[in-house]
């Protein structure tokens, strides 16, 4: 197992891969790469996992994100905050032993660090909107280990 992180460790590093894949055109493998070399990246089980999730069910995700946009196209979402919606909705669908409270909160706190606090409000919109017409609800479950 690689280097264990904290889930928001984890999280963090998941986005900034996402983000980056969103402004290159190189595989996932390149970029992976890239910012080991560049940044003595490391990712563990648990942020490759979401990372490959995200982008194996990519086209699912944003489908499911632009369901519940309100008055928007997924091409007008910045990129920042594309990128943490994709996170969200990947360890929302996923990951079920995670609170969906957990995820949101998280995914705020990624927007409010990253873009800016009106994206985080409409991160937060589009994220209550995908869960509530989801089912079952997950915050009933425990954590994962």
């Amino acid at each position: 197992m690689k280097n264990k992180m904290t889930r928001r460790e984890a999280r963090t590093a998941a986005f900034s891969l996402i983000y980056e894949k969103s402004m290159r055109d190189d595989g996932l493998e390149d970029i992976l790469g890239f910012a080991r070399e560049a940044r003595e990246f490391s990712l563990d089980d648990y942020a490759m996992r979401l990372v490959n999730l995200t982008f194996e069910n990519l086209d699912e995700i944003d489908g499911k994100i632009e369901r519940h946009l309100s008055n928007w196209k997924l091409s007008r979402i910045p990129k920042v905050t594309l990128a943490i919606m994709r996170l969200a909705v990947c360890e929302i669908d996923y990951f079920p032993k995670i609170p969906v409270s957990v995820t949101i909160n998280e995914a705020v706190e990624l927007a409010k660090e990253y873009a800016t606090e009106d994206d985080a409000s409409y991160l937060n919109g589009v994220l209550g909107s995908y869960v509530k017409a989801a089912s079952p609800v997950k915050d009933q479950k425990e954590p994962e280990a």
